[in-house]
């Protein structure tokens, strides 16, 4: 088994699951698993996890996303994307770019956004999706996500192209949906592509259709780049092998901010995430074996 993420520029076309199966038959690693679904008309970053790697997917899904989205106004779908079955069609004339501009602040900071219907996310053990194309209606209730910035790229009517920094969680569908709704016109998601989740940008990515059985390992980075973001603790000896026995350890409090770790090996190897208990101690919650 061989450990470690790939940076992948996801192809239009193919859900998320489509590229870790490509994944999986190319480096011939049956384990592996992305870190924030890509919906198949989307394109950009998608960071996929292999073998340990995938342990430490829930702390990639949790960092923030950038995307640059394309919202075409006038016109409105079932799935809210290019993708759907066009619903509704308004003349968009006296849409104005000063209009527009004035509605980007309430959609900014921590809001409460509706998922779309048509998304992965279950309700009574099914996904939505499922439902939607059973022809069911679902009372969706709103969540709470953060866009941390909406940046002004483009205005050709119909398309408004955004640039959006935000909180996992976050659908760009929903936001395409709802600034038409501010506008008075309807609005749907017309291309999407993600520019970077977390540090790892689209100058960063590996194009899905360059790796081979042959090359793909020159991509591979090392399974600690997951948690690059997490405060880092550096174990005397003794720690270590306590840590490897899954056994809780004591830090000095200067060397251990927060209350999630990565603790290294003196050597500089990451051996596994440590979470601080209620008496201020640290225990293993994830070790990794080299």
């Amino acid at each position: 088994m061989v450990s470690g993420l790939l940076i992948i520029n996801k192809p239009k076309g193919l859900t998320s699951h489509d590229v870790v199966a490509q994944i999986r038959r190319i480096t011939g690693q049956r384990k592996a698993g992305h870190t924030g679904t890509l919906d198949p008309m989307a394109t950009g970053v998608l960071v996929v996890c292999l073998g340990q790697a995938t342990r430490l997917i829930e702390y990639i899904v949790a960092a923030r996303k950038q995307y640059r989205a394309v919202i075409r106004f006038g016109v409105t779908t079932d799935t809210l994307d290019a993708d759907g079955q066009v619903l509704t069609q308004t003349d968009i004339a006296g849409l104005t770019a000063d209009q527009l501009r004035a509605a980007l602040p309430a959609f900014t900071g921590q809001i409460e956004q509706r998922p779309p219907m048509y998304s992965a996310i279950k309700q009574d053990g099914q996904p939505l999706y499922k439902r939607a194309r059973a022809g069911q209606t679902v009372d969706i209730p709103p969540r709470p996500v953060t866009i941390f910035q909406l940046d002004w790229l483009d205005w050709q009517p119909p398309d408004l192209t955004l640039e959006v920094t935000c909180s996992a969680g976050t659908y760009i569908r929903s936001l395409a949906r709802d600034l038409g709704q501010a506008a008075g016109t309807g609005a749907h998601l017309a291309e999407l592509a993600r520019t970077a989740n977390g540090d790892w940008t689209l100058a960063q990515a590996t194009a899905l259709e360059s790796l081979t059985p042959a090359n793909w390992r020159e991509s591979l980075l090392p399974v600690d780049r997951a948690v690059a973001h997490l405060p880092r603790v550096a174990l005397a000896p003794d720690n270590t092998e306590h840590v490897r026995h899954g056994r809780q350890i004591e830090l000095p409090e200067p060397s251990a901010p927060g209350n999630v770790l990565a603790a290294f090996t003196s050597d500089n190897t990451f051996l596994a995430i440590l979470a601080r208990t209620e008496d201020n101690g640290w225990q293993p919650k994830k070790v990794f074996h080299s």
